[in-house]
């Protein structure tokens, strides 16, 4: 809260500034910020080199909306650590064997997710086969389910045909009862 306004302490005076003491804050900011202008222009390069970033970082999201004051200001942030995409590795079997003694070298990264690539490949093939234990249970699930949809089935028929016959015992019996009156 800026000095001479809102309530002030119990028993104390409020204190304002006085132009005296307003021009020596402004003359100090002054030379602070020709100081640092001054140690900014030393640094030729780094400072071209700022401005490309800067440039670079604007053109890259021109239809993104800013938020708060960042339109306003433009600020790199050094600190802020940009991640990379993970690179995509496609699966050569070729290029792993050293035949032609032109074998590429591989970062460890880049082994590691071949070798997850196979082995997701390897897993579905087998899976798809039936192999994997994973697959067997579902196999001896659907095995128990068609077995119970099969017995299902069969009782509903015999229960079908159970109905169809006391209707016809029926139908006989009222032709019978007709007939006879």
């Amino acid at each position: 809260m800026a000095r001479g306004k809102g309530r002030g302490h119990k028993g104390q005076r409020r204190h304002f500034t006085t132009p005296e003491e307003m021009k020596a804050r402004e003359e100090l900011e002054e030379k602070r910020n020709a100081w640092r202008e001054g140690r900014e222009g030393s640094d030729d390069e780094d400072e071209d080199d700022s401005e490309e970033e800067t440039t670079s970082s604007s053109e890259e999201d021109p239809d993104k909306p800013k938020k708060g004051v960042e339109g306003l200001i433009e600020i790199e942030n050094p600190n802020r650590i940009k991640k990379k995409p993970p690179k995509k590795v496609l699966v050569d079997p070729e290029a792993g064997t050293s035949k032609g003694g032109d074998a590429p070298q591989l970062s460890r990264r880049e082994r590691e997710e071949i070798e997850k690539q196979k082995a997701r490949e390897n897993y579905q093939r087998l899976h798809a086969a039936g192999k994997t234990e994973e697959a067997r249970a579902d196999l001896a699930r659907l095995a128990l389910i068609r077995q119970q949809r099969e017995e299902a089935a069969k009782k509903r028929e015999e229960d079908r045909k159970r109905r169809e016959a006391v209707e016809a015992e029926k139908s006989a019996l009222t032709k019978a009862a007709l007939g006879k009156k």
